[in-house]
């Protein structure tokens, strides 16, 4: 059940009050003014006005087996759309902790069990019991009233009773299949009374059969509105939801309770066919908060509700009164279930608010969608632009000569001095045909290279997802979803996969100058190379030779550029070079991928709904609208 905000100005008041007024709360005139005014003109007044004169009891309902209409005429077309909408929200489910997920899942349940519960059960059998749920505040005297209602004991009695939380429903033996697991409230466990007023256990729903009831009238005794354990609450909005007719029963000590009024604008908000009993009345006083109710009624769209009072009494006896106390209700009651108009009004005009309410109520449960999608779309963000960040701070790294310096400058210059490199490469018809190949200087410098590299990624790396982390901090429940799937550090394998890629890479460089055709067959006319020691020169030179401080010690080297221009030509060197920076960015580029697929795997763990969820509620709830 929607849960609207409390009416201002209605807490119950603390005090004593003058001797010649009642117990009652202690509440400001200015209280009715304040009081949230109606979005809707009260419709007409029905049966049922405060203080009637009582008429001869009569059971709730009549004896006869009145068949009524289904809510609605269109009942296929219109089972077809509700079962499509039930469909929809089904398949909705938010991340815990996420923005978004306590209000979407209330409202998920909220419009599930009020389908399942109330509006499927309606469509598909016409001749549903009309159900009639005694609701209200602690120490009302709801299940004395119930058992006055019904005739016998029922229910048991009493503010501590042990079935707070076991509602019990009265039926004719006739009715009970039609509130049997199958039909009725199918999760909830429920137990046959065996004997009068049999407590079930806590959270379980007793059946209680009476030949004292009529068929075709279900009357439920539910769990205090005002209960001091928070699970109640649900409890007994969850059988307001599914019921056509509510009887509202508080106290004159406790009628301006918020509480009572979050339940009682909920009934308003659905256009739900209600009463409201005021019980526990002083005689002194009576016409003063009889008054005061009823402008606060009127003054939050209720004032078109059945109103009676129930006076403080001690004429109580086997759970019943033992006065005509209770005959104007039961009156009521049984005009509203024994004529098949006044019946069918009810049950349609609870049906149609039912149904009307969706038009607020879906759209909500999608909003609530849109924020999730929208916290999801925000962390994959960050980190799409996280990474994106680290790539392009990687491409400016091996483009400057930034990693030619150090361990790396070191060994390139102890291998230049050497005169490897030049050993490498043999001018055709002298002595020795083939180069000698890289020397332990060179590969040490292979090996200092793949170790920048490495270093690079993975710091990096790093960085990327400090930078995640802490963007996920600004939305709440997103850190907790980061720490449960580990994203808040490196996995252990990235340095390992990082130095594959490099060593990959530096092999894949080799490659190109030993497949480039052109160049082959342009140098083989002139010189032998090593394609090792020449594929360590290029690599030197895609890193940024040249761009920034780099020097040789006493100028014994030629820059690697000059030499590789020198041997292979400028333009198949471009072609040579383009494809191997190419290269590099998509392996660190896959690595990156990978590790931005964690965040975005880690979404989709929690099942974070998406836009187009909340686009078919929306069309769901057109669809629903066209069906009426």
């Amino acid at each position: 059940m929607t849960r609207p905000p409390a009416v201002p100005a209605t807490t119950e008041q603390a005090g004593s009050t003058p001797d010649d007024t009642p117990e009652a709360p202690a509440v400001a005139a200015s209280a009715v003014e304040a009081a949230p005014v109606s979005r809707k003109p009260p419709a007409p007044p029905r049966a049922g006005v405060p203080d009637a004169p009582p008429a001869a009891p009569r059971p709730v309902g009549a004896r006869s087996r009145a068949k009524h209409r289904g809510p609605v005429a269109s009942d296929a077309q219109l089972e077809r759309q509700l079962e499509e909408l039930r469909t929809r929200v089904r398949s909705i489910e938010f991340a815990p902790g996420l923005p978004g997920a306590t209000e979407g899942e209330t409202a998920r349940a909220d419009v599930l069990d009020q389908l399942n519960d109330y509006l499927l059960p309606r469509v598909r059998n016409a001749d549903t019991p009309l159900l009639i749920a005694v609701a209200g505040s602690t120490g009302a005297g709801k299940s004395t009233l119930v058992n006055s209602l019904v005739g016998e004991q029922v229910t048991t009695t009493g503010v501590r009773r042990p079935t707070t939380n076991s509602p019990v429903l009265a039926c004719n033996p006739a009715d009970v299949h039609w509130f049997s697991e199958a039909a009725f409230l199918p999760s909830l466990p429920r137990v046959r009374q065996q004997g009068l007023a049999m407590p079930g256990k806590d959270g379980m729903l007793v059946l209680a059969a009476s030949e004292c009831m009529p068929q075709g009238v279900a009357l439920l005794d539910t769990p205090d509105v005002d209960s001091a354990v928070s699970a109640h609450h649900e409890f007994a909005a969850k059988f307001l939801d599914a019921a056509d007719l509510w009887v509202f029963v508080t106290t004159s000590r406790r009628y301006a309770d918020a509480r009572v009024w979050e339940f009682l604008q909920v009934a308003r908000d659905r256009d739900t066919s209600l009463a409201v009993v005021l019980s526990r009345v002083p005689r002194r006083g009576r016409e003063q908060l009889t008054a005061h109710f009823g402008a606060m009624l009127a003054a939050n769209g209720l004032g078109h509700a059945a109103r009676f009072t129930i006076p403080e009494t001690d004429q109580i006896a086997g759970g019943r009164f033992t006065a005509n106390t209770a005959d104007q209700i039961r009156n009521y009651l049984a005009d509203v279930a024994g004529d098949l108009a006044k019946r069918d009004l009810v049950s349609r005009r609870t049906f149609v608010g039912v149904l009307d309410s969706f038009r607020t109520r879906v759209p909500e449960l999608a909003r609530q969608v849109e924020v999730q999608a929208e916290a999801a779309r925000s962390l994959t963000a960050a980190a799409e632009r996280a990474y994106s960040a680290g790539l392009a701070e990687i491409d400016e790294a091996t483009r400057n000569g930034s990693l030619l310096r150090g361990k790396v400058l070191a060994r390139w210059q102890d291998v230049a001095a050497s005169g490897e490199l030049g050993r490498s490469l043999r001018v055709r018809g002298r002595r020795k045909a083939k180069p000698e190949g890289m020397g332990t200087r060179a590969q040490g410098l292979e090996k200092a290279i793949r170790d920048a590299l490495e270093a690079l990624i993975v710091s990096t790396a790093e960085r990327a997802v400090e930078d995640i982390v802490e963007q996920w901090d600004e939305i709440p429940g997103a850190r907790e979803l980061a720490d449960t799937h580990g994203l808040t550090t490196l996995p252990e394998e990235l340095p390992r996969q990082a130095r594959a890629a490099v060593t990959e890479w530096q092999r894949r460089v080799v490659r190109l100058i030993a497949s480039d055709g052109v160049t082959k067959r342009s140098v083989a006319r002139f010189v032998t190379y090593d394609e090792e020691a020449f594929g360590l020169v290029l690599i030197v030179g895609l890193l940024g030779f040249g761009t920034s401080e780099v020097t040789v010690s006493g100028g014994s080297s030629a820059a690697p550029q000059r030499l590789l221009k020198g041997v292979f030509g400028a333009e198949s060197l471009r072609n040579i070079g383009a494809t191997a920076r190419q290269d590099l960015r998509d392996r660190i580029s896959g690595l990156f991928e990978d590790e931005q697929r964690r965040f975005a795997e880690a979404l989709a763990a929690a099942r974070v709904p998406g836009d187009d969820d909340a686009a078919q509620l929306h069309q769901a709830t057109n669809n629903l609208e066209i069906a009426r």
